[in-house]
């Protein structure tokens, strides 16, 4: 089943293929009238596929993939994926994708192409291995949605590709900080209390900086010494309502409450009562956030910005890291103290290594590994392991020293002695 036969009946031709039996008898579909044997080639090609397809015709799409991905970010990506990941995933498309693949017809790609294509990539260019995995995830996301969401094309020739071995070590270590260098930093900085508080935070906590910049005092449960990260958020371009954005966290297990230690409880409740003095000092001048629904052509609410009232109004959102005069700079409160922590202190790290360091702390002093994964909100422990914990000089130093006690004895220090007898 599946050959074409070509048939010549008197001046015109006739094309047969094997279909499924019926009752265990051989049953074959076949039609003629057809005045060239190309025609009916053609023609029976058609009806094959279309019989292959229970009955459903297929027209081979004759786009291009550069516009398939644009329709494809559009309608698929813009509707199910966060912002951020879908700005990283226009930027691999523009700067890698289009240029190479983008003038083909969507239909013509194959897997060897692709697979030559991902080659290619890894042999240019010296990036991570996590930034070749995105490439990858983008052509095989956007072939899988072409084949059995849109039905633009009949068979998926992204499923065959793998990522290339990559020589050599490219992917970045985890910087960790040291005590000596986040007490180097607080010294330095003590000056700002925003940033330091924010920065004790994550230092504390783990959390993802965009997790960080959305607490709210709502969420923080002082009773009962809990933080309950609800909402991350994200930048887009400034207009006249700004660019703050505040959203779901990065996954669902990214929802989570983690538990405040003494040092870290103590250094948000100063924070608080010294937030709620200039509060009174600046009294009318102090500023104020509320939330703004944003809704698409369709009218449904799609995001929420963090827009300033133009008037104090008891409906506001109560965030916590704001400047003195009540200023709210989202992630950009960071950005002129890391400069001087890289500029001046000469320390590369960034705040977001504070995740890792928090995370190889804790797992180093006898945490399980899931549970450093469900404190970090991943669904997944090989994510934790392999991207977020680094192992210490410090603590393969210990190690060997415990290996030492564990396994010496008198018989292993006497057969080391290896004495020279005659």
């Amino acid at each position: 089943m599946g050959k074409i036969i070509i048939r010549k009946r008197g001046s015109i031709y006739q094309y047969r293929f094997e279909i499924a039996e019926v009752k265990g008898k051989r049953k074959w579909y076949s039609k003629s009238g057809f005045k060239t044997k190309v025609e009916a080639l053609e023609m029976g090609n058609v009806a094959l596929t279309e019989y292959l397809n229970a009955g459903a015709p297929f027209k081979e799409n004759k786009m291009s993939y550069s516009d398939y991905l644009d329709y494809w970010v559009k309608n698929y990506c813009e509707s199910n994926l966060k912002y951020n990941t879908i700005q990283t995933y226009k930027t691999l498309i523009e700067k890698y994708i289009k240029p190479t693949l983008g003038m083909y017809q969507l239909s013509s790609l194959t897997s060897v192409k692709l697979n030559t294509f991902m080659i290619d990539i890894v042999n240019k260019h010296n990036f991570s291995r996590t930034y070749f995995k995105n490439i990858l995830k983008v052509l095989k996301g956007s072939f899988r949605d072409a084949c059995n969401l849109y039905g633009f094309i009949k068979y998926n020739p992204a499923i065959t590709i793998r990522m290339p071995k990559i020589e050599g070590n490219r992917v970045k270590p985890n910087h960790l900080y040291t005590q000596e260098q986040i007490d180097k930093i607080l010294d330095r900085l003590k000056d700002d209390s925003t940033f330091v508080c924010s920065f004790i935070t994550a230092c504390y906590t783990g959390m993802r900086t965009g997790e960080v910049f959305a607490l709210t005092w709502d969420n923080i449960d002082f009773d009962n010494n809990l933080i309950h990260i609800e909402h991350n958020i994200y930048d887009k371009p400034k207009d006249k309502s700004g660019r703050w954005f505040i959203g779901s966290t990065k996954t669902e297990t990214g929802t989570r409450e983690v538990w405040m230690c003494d040092t870290l409880k103590s250094a948000l409740l100063n924070f608080k009562s010294r937030q709620d003095m200039l509060k009174k000092l600046y009294g009318k001048e102090y500023k104020y956030y509320h939330l703004e629904d944003v809704k698409n052509d369709y009218g449904k609410v799609v995001e929420k910005r963090i827009v300033l009232n133009n008037q104090f109004d008891n409906d506001y959102i109560n965030l916590v890291f704001t400047k003195e005069d009540g200023t709210y700079s989202g992630t950009d409160t960071i950005r002129y103290p890391f400069k001087i922590i890289h500029d001046e202190l000469g320390i590369n790290n960034r705040f977001y290594d504070l995740r890792g360091s928090y995370a190889t702390k804790i797992l180093n002093n006898g945490t399980g590994l899931r549970e450093v994964a469900d404190i970090l909100g991943h669904r997944n422990i090989e994510t934790t392991e392999n991207f977020y914990i680094s192992s210490l000089k410090e603590s393969r130093k210990k190690a060997i020293d415990n290996l030492d006690t564990i396994i010496s004895s008198n018989t292993i220090n006497n057969a080391i002695k290896f004495e020279a007898t005659l």
